[in-house]
């Protein structure tokens, strides 16, 4: 994209007082840089989107962020505007995604931080859905660790995809279709999204379940599967996915995974999730199984061992990677044991339309 070549000009300063310093993750908007304030030297996240974008989204994704203002783990809006040849959103700069770090723990996540992070996940979902709206991309990318003092809050991002399910003053739900097209990342995607129903809370919530299975496994049974074609891998996908039982799917695990997911596709199109009850069914768990929600996660732990080993690739930014410690300040020179190429965001292969 044509934001390879901010590095060649000498300063881009965005918003009067936000100057951009170096690229830090790309998707199929367009780029992210790392950006410091000039006027207090507090660094942000800076979403950069040609003017020339087949489907620009930044616009509408900023008018999400105001929407869902003020809610827990959702990140805060500096400033949204046009800048050169550039729609571009200033916002608050967050860790690593919790792709990165499941990378970073290779590819496996512990009982113990699976359950503390779907507490959290689920109570970002309900908020979203409190504000009348739905994600339509629920998946790790989107999900990222706060840096310094809110290093073990999770937050939700990539409002790109999200719709409105309902009137916000009325609770009027939108009317149940079919024939759309895949919204989202098919690999996550729920089947009824596969089918082309129109989505609701209920697709959220599924495709959830799908990502807590993804870090309890390791890998779901629908990956790496073979195709001519996108929509011949989507078709593939979603076979597989419903012929996989939920038990064969959970085998293994705690049943309350199976209860989750059992509980998430028998709701109906227009039906509110019970929130509290998903909730409650990982927190006794987590309770049954000894566990202390101390927020010691699986990256905390490693990156306790790597750095008094002094082993472990050590990467000298706070922006995508940093894992801080906690009460540890947010700096450009923040340790974070990560490999190098956790920093950039990569686009995702098995993503759907993102727009209709």
């Amino acid at each position: 994209m044509a934001t390879s070549s901010l590095s060649t000009k000498q300063e881009f300063i965005v918003g009067g007082k936000y100057r951009l310093v170096r690229k830090i993750g790309s998707g199929s908007f367009g780029d992210i840089y790392l950006g410091i304030n000039v006027t207090n030297g507090e660094e942000v996240a800076v979403k950069l989107e040609s003017t020339r974008a087949r489907h620009p989204q930044l616009l509408y994704e900023s008018k999400l962020y105001k929407i869902l203002h003020g809610g827990i783990g959702i990140p805060h809006i500096r400033w949204y505007g046009l800048e050169r040849e550039y729609n571009v959103l200033v916002m608050d700069l967050l860790g690593p995604s919790l792709e990165d770090l499941f990378n970073f723990c290779s590819r496996r996540f512990t009982i113990k931080t699976v359950l503390m992070l779907a507490d959290q996940m689920i109570g970002r979902i309900e908020y979203v859905h409190c504000k009348s709206f739905i994600h339509r991309d629920i998946k790790p990318d989107n999900f990222l660790m706060g840096i310094g003092r809110h290093c073990n809050k999770l937050f939700l991002i990539d409002f790109g995809l999200a719709k409105k399910y309902r009137d916000s003053r009325t609770r009027q739900h939108i009317a149940y279709r079919e024939d759309k097209n895949l919204t989202g990342t098919a690999r996550y995607a729920s089947i009824n999204a596969h089918l082309g129903i129109e989505q609701s809370r209920r697709d959220d919530m599924e495709s959830l379940g799908y990502v807590l299975m993804y870090f309890n496994r390791g890998s779901l049974p629908w990956q790496g599967l073979k195709a001519a074609t996108k929509k011949q891998k989507y078709e593939k996908i979603s076979e597989k996915k419903m012929s996989t039982p939920v038990e064969v799917l959970c085998k293994g695990f705690p049943a309350e995974f199976a209860m989750y997911l059992n509980y998430c596709r028998g709701l109906r199109f227009e039906e509110g999730p019970d929130y509290m009850y998903l909730r409650q069914l990982f927190r006794i768990l987590f309770r049954t199984l000894n566990h202390q929600y101390d927020y010691t996660f699986d990256w905390t732990m490693l990156k306790q061992k790597a750095v008094s080993s002094g082993t472990g690739a050590v990467a000298t930014t706070g922006a995508a990677a940093g894992i801080p410690t906690p009460g540890e300040r947010p700096s450009g020179a923040t340790l974070a044991v990560l490999p190098p190429s956790s920093l950039t965001v990569s686009k995702d292969k098995e993503r759907g339309d993102r727009h209709e």
